[in-house]
């Protein structure tokens, strides 16, 4: 006798300025979802929050595939937990804290992971542009404080540059993150699993020479950006690398999986951001890391929904 299908909702699309990716990860994920073991539901929630609602009796999982706020901020989250419908990757605490670039900051420095030399700018302040250059140098990166998918980052050249890049920031938050520019070699590391997380093969990122940095389009425009799986590193800089993420897997309270970026600087890696739902589609660098790991992308989505369903029980 067949075991019964789980009933799995693909929560996708939402209002972000990320909601085109978003969209894109769903469909993949639907795509590549064992159709002999789930029965698949999808849920946009711009329009189907009271739909999600009124149909919680009938899903036994959700796989979260919303990126930037409303999804990875820990708001669908929460509104899953009040529903009882398991969902793979953080809580609500993990996922907000992962989403707020300046407390993600402090919370690596607590762990002693190294991150770039960086001030915090409000909104509606005047900033002290001597003093920045003075304890930063040019250039420097600007950032909103919670946005993903370097939306709203901004590379700044010189002291003239950085009021546009602020206001520019400012669209998205009332904090800027305004830290000293690494110029070095970006890579990912990603981590799967509890008790204990495990750290994937690292992914080198090599925007084409097109891009100044690893910025919306090259992270997303097929081909424009070269990713390397398993990075070329020598053996004791891998090691470190995925140390630091699972460092900072754990100081977030990240659960089931993250992706931690970082830049290698005269033989360190700095720490950039963690992602605690990482995009899923073509070009996206945890199926990659996975499939490097002998973990196929049907696989994953399996390992995902199982990891949500043991925190359930748990």
């Amino acid at each position: 006798m067949s075991e019964k299908k789980l009933n799995v909702a693909v929560i996708a699309g939402g209002k972000s300025a990320e909601r085109e990716v978003s969209l894109s990860s769903g469909k993949q994920v639907m795509e590549a979802l064992d159709k002999e073991k789930y029965n698949i539901l999808f849920f946009d929630p711009a329009y189907d929050l009271v739909k999600i609602a009124k149909e919680a009796q009938n899903i036994d999982v959700a796989i979260i595939m919303l990126h930037g706020r409303g999804g990875e901020d820990g708001t669908m989250q929460g509104f899953l937990d009040c529903l009882g419908i398991p969902y793979q990757g953080s809580s609500v605490l993990g996922s907000s804290i992962a989403m707020n670039k300046i407390v993600s900051k402090q919370l690596y420095a607590s762990a002693g992971l190294p991150v770039a030399p960086y001030v915090v700018l409000e909104k509606g302040t005047e900033a002290d542009i001597a003093q920045i250059e003075k304890k930063l140098g040019f250039p420097v990166m600007v950032k909103p404080e919670q946005e993903g998918s370097s939306i709203g980052l901004t590379l700044v050249k010189s002291p003239e540059e950085l009021e546009g890049a602020l206001n520019k920031a400012w669209q998205y938050d009332s904090k800027a993150l305004v830290e000293k520019y690494l110029q070095g070699t970006e890579i990912t590391a990603a981590v799967l699993g509890n008790n204990p997380p495990v750290a994937l093969p690292l992914v080198e990122i090599r925007p084409s020479e097109t891009f100044e940095f690893f910025d919306y389009t090259a992270k997303y425009k097929p081909g424009a950006t070269e990713e390397i799986c398993p990075a070329p590193l020598p053996e004791a800089l891998v090691k470190k690398a995925q140390d630091y993420a699972l460092r900072a897997h754990k100081v977030l309270h990240c659960l089931d999986y993250s992706r931690t970026d970082m830049i290698l600087y005269h033989e360190e890696f700095y720490i950039l951001e963690t992602n605690t739902i990482p995009g899923m589609t073509a070009t996206s660098l945890f199926p990659q890391a996975a499939q490097a790991a002998g973990i196929s992308f049907p696989g994953l989505l399996d390992r995902l929904i199982e990891l949500a369903l043991e925190k359930k029980k748990g």
